[in-house]
């Protein structure tokens, strides 16, 4: 590939200066993924969509017309994300084929900025998963290690921005499916705030979780990619109507910070070794720069994880009961009579990680296990959000690793699901606080693998978060 571009200014620099053309960077890109179709990334590029958009968007620029904010950006969506008469099936069979008749009004957003979308990137199915191993068409791989993981749910965009197949990528996390992945390729991954971003026109897995995010390799990226989808649509009523934050606006914040970790980051024997040291590294590099960083111990880190598998599954167990073989999407062939038509499009429409959660979600929602289950675990999720904002009255950031352990080898956790959901220790504090939390590139261990480290912050404390994570990456 020629001239790798880290930053959408350099990008633009170079279109000002003539080094380079739109229609030149999506052949670039184009080449990368035709290069490294082995490592799964895309479920469908739109090759030809892409050059048409760059080749009109170079003449406006020769004009000196007007372009939006991203003209040049080209971007991957997970295959969760609607866009208007494109396919979107978030990589499951019972939504093969199947394409949307509108847009999500983030790719309203980002195409009314000019930017150009190359295509839909690989994720788990139904974004259930922590290894993009769930996915009907087969697993991404890690672009530094074939052998492993690129991590999931949005394992697809992390790989591609990773692999250089296009700038940037927009995932959604729900337990950590932004974060956890771009920590396993070495990029930069944001979960916004619950309720900065819209929701509408993304495939539901669990409403009260799920959040657009923006993968990119510079966090003022990040910030832009924010400015842009952020802020009200009147299809999502669970939008704040808080304002939003401009990327212009983003300093390198140095100034004397106080911030936590979890000393059982440090302790687990859970946690790598490598993980461990380099959360050590960056704990003594923020002293020296004169931040006050001390120890907390947070008593409710063993209900985390079961907490927001209680809670997403019973919203999986709701949010795809749609999928039923009548409305659209798959029908089994076999199908005799209506409940038949229920049974065996879902049966075999649904992948077995999407089943095993439709099965607990269902389970915890049952008339005899409610009260046991998802009601508690309600009351739960209130004490953890209270004890993550009462630290956060006292600390400015939150620091933890963003997963134990660097990319697993593929096939290595799936016999044990319970395994793999515990790779969202870290992760799903953010989730069930509504916060936001970024996760940032660390380095790589002796195996050159990446490694990342997580900040989370306040309620709608992004710009806060950006300018500390500006300056976080020149430690």
């Amino acid at each position: 590939m020629a001239k790798k571009y880290h930053s959408y200014s350099d990008i633009k620099s170079g279109l000002q200066s003539g080094d380079v053309t739109v229609e030149q960077l999506v052949k670039q890109y184009l080449q990368q993924i035709n290069t490294n179709t082995h490592l799964n990334v895309f479920n469908e590029v739109f090759g030809d969509e892409a050059l048409a958009q760059a080749k009109a968007l170079d003449v406006r620029l020769k004009n000196n017309e007007p372009v939006g904010k991203l003209a040049g950006m080209v971007i991957g969506i997970k295959d969760n994300i609607c866009y208007k008469d494109h396919k979107v099936t978030a990589s499951s069979k019972i939504l093969e084929n199947f394409t949307s008749i509108y847009s999500a009004t983030i790719v309203e957003r980002l195409l009314a900025e000019d930017a150009i979308i190359i295509g839909r990137c690989n994720c788990d199915e139904f974004a259930m998963g922590a290894s993009n191993e769930n996915s009907y068409f087969g697993p991404v791989k890690n672009f530094a290690d074939e052998t492993r993981v690129g991590g999931g749910s949005s394992g697809g965009s992390a790989v591609a921005v990773q692999a250089g197949m296009c700038h940037a990528a927009i995932g959604t996390d729900t337990g950590g499916s932004v974060r956890q992945p771009a920590s396993f390729c070495g990029v930069i991954g944001l979960k916004p705030t619950y309720g900065r971003i819209s929701r509408h026109g993304i495939i539901s897995y669990a409403s009260s979780f799920d959040q657009v995010g923006p993968i990119t390799q510079s966090v003022e990226d990040a910030a832009l990619l924010l400015e842009v989808m952020a802020g009200p649509d009147e299809y999502d009523a669970t939008l704040a109507n808080q304002p939003v934050p401009a990327a212009n606006e983003l300093k390198p914040e140095a100034r004397q910070k106080r911030i936590a970790y979890l000393q059982e980051a440090l302790t687990s024997p859970g946690v790598d070794a490598d993980v461990k040291g380099t959360l050590s590294t960056y704990i003594d590099k923020l002293r020296a720069d004169g931040h006050i960083v001390k120890p907390i111990s947070f008593e409710l880190l063993d209900y985390l994880v079961p907490t927001y598998y209680i809670l997403a599954m019973a919203e999986a167990s709701s949010n795809l009961a749609r999928y039923d073989g009548v409305h659209y999407g798959y029908r089994s062939p076999n199908a005799t009579d209506l409940v038949s038509t229920y049974k065996k499009s879902r049966y075999e429409g649904f992948g077995k990680e999407v089943k095993r959660r439709i099965m607990l979600g269902t389970f915890v929602l049952s008339a005899g296990y409610y009260d046991a289950y998802y009601a508690k675990a309600q009351r739960v999720r209130r004490l953890i959000q209270d004890k993550t904002n009462e630290i956060l009255n006292d600390f400015d950031f939150i620091l933890t690793p963003t997963a134990p352990e660097p990319a697993f080898a593929l096939g290595l956790k799936e016999k044990d699901p319970v395994v793999t959901y515990l790779y969202d220790i870290f992760t799903v504090q953010a989730s069930l606080a509504g916060l936001p939390a970024i996760s940032l590139p660390a380095g790589n261990n002796g195996k050159g693998l990446p490694l990342g480290l997580q900040l989370l912050t306040k309620k709608f404390g992004e710009t806060e978060l950006l300018n500390f994570s500006e300056y976080f990456l020149k430690l």
